[in-house]
């Protein structure tokens, strides 16, 4: 395989990856609609468009555009499917917005494989850990159990622990591996399982191998400081940038399996490269939990900064509370292993956002936008 067309491939995935596949001598085609809520509202001037510029064939287009799809999929021997929306609290008030981007582009991608001519051997596509909802987790009493949502009565108490859903005991987060339950709790992990699930149906059909990797929380340099909706590292820099306190919802505790960059370009260069990921669904992260509190205190310190941390006892409608990878499959299938320790990812991260013109922090207008919804609770 030579030629690769990545979608979403001015985004922070898709640029680093991009990147990476032309230094391997790939040829790189991109479709991305350079969104002003990750490029900012002159988005041809973005750092991330920036940096593939003028080293990709590249479609200014929306994946919902199906004549853009058709001129991009010629020729390809690949396709790496990033695009999609990706905010957990924006995805439960921009419904049609977040099926038509994550399952609609995806179906017209899937209804060209069927219906025309092409010479892709092959399609990638990111899923996420937000399938899962809350993910396995451990009961004293009934052992390994897949929780459902919780309560908003019992978060509205102040009490946001996990229960068990057979006998409502408080449960203990497991690593999640591929075969456990899926439950999305939100609009968006219900898109990007509904993606994935696409994706292999088809192209089990079509005799196109997939690949689809459920990435955890992903960070690193390059990730945008602009977006107020996704990405908890980023939006707590920006915050400390402009001097703002940072806000933490619920008691803090409530914790994500943060991978590096680096790491993810890896393991999806991985499942392109090799064929004993053909047909998964493979979790891509560190299996290392990391809590809010602990992000907030480690970019303080990486700042040199004294913003107030405040925990707010807040919450939002569709978030879930723990969830970190099991890799065990990942690993014997492709041999991935997480190679950054958030640690040393942090320190990377926190000097590159140093040398970024600060950017605007739209936090609390993205918080705003929940309340009027009743999704923010306080």
């Amino acid at each position: 395989m030579k030629n690769i067309l990545i979608t979403g491939g001015a985004g922070f995935i898709g640029s680093n990856l991009s990147l990476h596949l032309l230094s391997k001598g790939y040829a790189i085609t991109v479709i991305d609609c350079l969104s002003s809520q990750i490029h900012g509202d002159e988005p041809t001037n973005s750092s991330l468009y920036k940096t593939i510029k003028d080293k990709v064939t590249f479609f200014h287009a929306d994946v919902s555009c199906k004549s853009f799809w058709e001129q991009a999929i010629q020729g390809q021997d690949a396709i790496i499917h990033l695009a999609a929306e990706t905010g957990t609290g924006q995805s439960m008030y921009e419904i049609e917005k977040y099926v038509n981007t994550n399952v609609g582009g995806t179906a017209l991608m899937w209804d060209i494989l069927a219906n025309q001519a092409h010479s892709v051997k092959k399609v990638v596509v990111a899923s996420s850990r937000a399938v899962y909802g809350e993910g396995k987790y451990n009961c004293s009493k009934d052992g390994d159990v897949f929780p459902v949502a919780r309560k908003e009565s019992d978060m509205s108490m102040g009490d946001f622990s996990v229960k068990c859903p057979i006998c409502n005991t408080t449960v203990v987060p497991m690593a999640t591996s591929e075969d456990s339950k899926l439950s999305p709790s939100s609009i968006y992990g219900f898109t990007k399982h509904a993606q994935e699930e696409m994706c292999l149906i088809a192209g089990k059909a079509m005799q196109i191998p997939v690949v689809a990797f459920r990435y955890q929380n992903v960070y690193g340099p390059g990730q945008s400081l602009k977006n107020p909706y996704t990405g908890i590292l980023s939006i707590f820099s920006t915050r400390i940038s402009n001097g703002n306190e940072i806000q933490i919802f619920e008691d803090g505790r409530e914790s994500r399996d943060f991978v590096f960059i680096d790491d993810v370009v890896k393991a999806t260069v991985l499942g392109l490269e090799k064929d004993e990921g053909n047909y998964q669904v493979l979790n891509v992260g560190t299996g290392v939990q990391t809590d809010v509190l602990t992000v907030a205190s480690l970019l303080k310190s990486e700042f040199n900064s004294s913003i107030d941390v405040r925990v707010t006892g807040d919450y939002r409608l569709g978030d879930i509370r723990d969830n970190f990878a099991d890799l065990t499959q990942i690993t014997n299938l492709l041999g991935y292993k997480p190679s950054v320790s958030f640690a040393d990812g942090i320190k990377r991260f926190v000097a590159w956002v140093k040398s970024q013109e600060i950017s605007e922090d739209n936090y609390l207008s993205s918080i705003e936008q929940m309340k009027k919804r009743g999704l923010y609770k306080s």
